[in-house]
């Protein structure tokens, strides 16, 4: 392998390892959930949504202050410490007895949540400018590559008890730990550092000054809704699945690997021709556009059959996502990449803090016994509306900056 390839290699294999953690446990929840609160399959539900808000809440509010730490320490360390802490969590998750101590661990971990976004910043340190979507679309499928894997062994594992996952995924981020320390190279040099200052960490003060760069208020409003229309996936899922088709953790964990491969193919092979075909802007707009219809369809889906047959076509969506991140990256300085990614940790974590409510709530709704309708695929719909929102923006700021 090419010795400059090697930083993004390792950053990619990190992600995979990351994502296998996360796929390990989404199997399992619902069955968890009931176990601990000893309600019904709609109040579980209700109970994954406001663990998952609290997650996201903890991530928005801390998000940038990762981001900036990295600018100013250096990825390397941030995402190691990061990896330590959320081992810690699953030990936390795997020995609690109660809602609130998964309540108090879904504090610590989203605090530490900056696997993600660290790596992103690092991708955007090490690429080129005309390499960065085609990059970020590699971290996708590093992404995906975990979650095939992920979803298999968290199913199998599941059949030895709902704490099983858990402790292999804290096994996971260890090694994943002492991986990223001995293998990755830092990349924030002495001429990009930057000084560490509260008023760019603090999340409002880290979006005034993200927002200052020409063009990005646009892109973050287009990103910030399709982060809400994308976690109708995690916060329903499993749920939608058992309810819809009788699913057991074992096949949901092998829908999730089916989708996992199929999205990490995507973002790893067919990001760079897109965007050579199609340039940047039509690839944003093809991405996202193919989004939304999917979710219409798999709203009304019927047939469990059918519903994994239709997970490729979903996955082609994720063509847009790697393509608007390249373009929100080629619009800030180089010593302001880990703050741009604090930022869109932030982003992504405020649409997480109402994603979950809203589609568990609708959920729960539709399929109660006094819905007008039972329709357990309104959360699809919903994530449909605002998938097309997302379009929307995305197209009337093209046309103000070409009348501009």
């Amino acid at each position: 392998m090419n010795s400059s390839r090697l930083p993004i290699f390792f950053i990619v294999a990190t992600v995979a390892i990351d994502a296998m953690g996360i796929g390990l446990i989404m199997p399992v929840m619902p069955d968890l959930l009931r176990e601990v609160d000893g309600g019904g399959l709609g109040d579980a539900a209700i109970w994954g949504g406001i663990l998952a808000t609290t997650f996201a809440a903890m991530q928005f509010l801390f998000g940038p202050v990762i981001g900036s730490l990295s600018d100013r320490f250096g990825r390397k360390p941030i995402l190691v410490i990061s990896l330590i802490i959320m081992a810690f969590d699953y030990v936390l998750m795997a020995v609690a007895g109660s809602i609130w101590l998964l309540l108090i661990g879904r504090v610590i971990g989203g605090i530490t949540a900056a696997t993600h976004a660290t790596a992103g910043a690092y991708i955007a340190d090490v690429s080129k400018p005309d390499e960065k979507a085609a990059n970020f679309g590699l971290i996708g499928a590093g992404f995906g590559i975990g979650f095939v894997l992920g979803p298999v062994i968290g199913g199998v594992l599941a059949e030895f008890g709902t704490r099983a996952p858990f402790w292999a995924a804290a096994v996971l981020a260890l090694a994943n730990a002492a991986f990223g320390w001995y293998i990755l190279r830092e990349s924030v040099t002495d001429a990009t550092r930057r000084a560490f200052q509260w008023k760019r960490a603090n999340p409002f003060g880290a979006f005034k000054s993200i927002g200052s760069f020409p063009g990005l208020g646009a892109l973050l409003a287009v990103f910030f809704f399709f982060q809400i229309a994308s976690f109708v996936y995690p916060a329903i899922w499993a749920f939608y699945t058992v309810e819809r088709f009788e699913w057991s953790p074992g096949m949901i964990g092998l829908s999730l690997a089916v989708y996992g491969l199929c999205f990490g193919l995507v973002q790893g092979f067919l990001v760079q021709p897109s965007i050579s075909r199609f340039g940047h802007r039509r690839t944003v707009v093809i991405g996202l556009g193919l989004e939304a219809i999917m979710l219409v369809v798999v709203a009304f889906v019927t047939s469990g059959t059918l519903l994994l047959v239709l997970i490729p076509l979903s996955a082609l969506g994720a063509v847009g996502m790697p393509a608007l991140q390249g373009i929100m990256s080629r619009r800030v300085s180089n010593d302001a990449q880990g703050e741009l990614q604090g930022v869109l940790t932030s982003v992504g974590a405020l649409a997480a803090i109402l994603a979950p409510l809203i589609m568990t709530r609708s959920f729960a709704y539709f399929t109660s016994p006094d819905a007008p309708a039972y329709l357990p695929g309104a959360p699809f719909l919903i994530a449909a509306v605002l998938m097309a929102i997302s379009v929307l923006i995305f197209q009337m700021r093209k046309r103000t900056s070409a009348a501009s």
